[in-house]
């Protein structure tokens, strides 16, 4: 499995490339700006999916150049409706300027299982930062979005945020931590 990491964006959002060896795709984990650049650095490879850990602004702006129309797009059920309103996405309050994505293809819960681009994927629920965050695990990688970060947590004072669902989140995740390599939403 290759990993190709990419800071984009006006807060420095971690954006994932993800594929395995010998395809001509690939996923992409939040691709929060620079669609430009996210789709140079894939190489020439397909983007068969996207993959959202949430809804925030910083994480699905460049969604839209990035969309070709088989490609899917995938983030937690109780987010989808963040991906067209700016206020939910926290746009409007945080840059005054509204972004907005195409809706999700697909909707995910906990515990599902995907089979993306040649990678076994499993989403793990992690509400708390927002109330349908998501993590992926893919192999020994745990994609951790704006729930965990190497020293910290995400925020929790923006619409849908709910500090105990994220200490819960944080508890349900140590385990994880421990064994797997984190990739966050933001270096910190």
């Amino acid at each position: 499995m290759h990993i190709l990491t990419l800071t984009v964006g006006p807060i420095a959002t971690c954006c994932y490339i993800v594929s395995r060896e010998g395809r001509e795709d690939c996923i992409v984990i939040d691709p929060g700006a620079e669609a430009g650049r996210i789709r140079k650095a894939a190489g020439g490879k397909a983007i068969s999916a996207i993959l959202l850990t949430h809804g925030h602004f910083d994480h699905i702006a460049a969604i839209r150049e990035l969309m070709a129309p088989d490609t899917r797009l995938f983030i937690g059920e109780a987010d989808a409706p963040m991906l067209q309103d700016p206020n939910l996405n926290a746009s409007l309050s945080l840059m005054r300027v509204p972004v907005t994505a195409p809706a999700a293809t697909d909707r995910l819960h906990d515990g599902d299982r995907l089979n993306l681009a040649g990678l076994e994927i499993e989403v793990i629920h992690t509400p708390g930062h927002t109330p349908g965050g998501v993590c992926y695990r893919i192999e020994d990688e745990l994609f951790t979005g704006d729930t965990m970060f190497a020293h910290g947590w995400g925020r929790t004072d923006l619409p849908g945020g709910d500090q105990h669902a994220l200490f819960a989140s944080l508890r349900r995740l140590m385990p994880l931590a421990r064994e797997l390599t984190i990739h966050p939403g933001h270096d910190d």
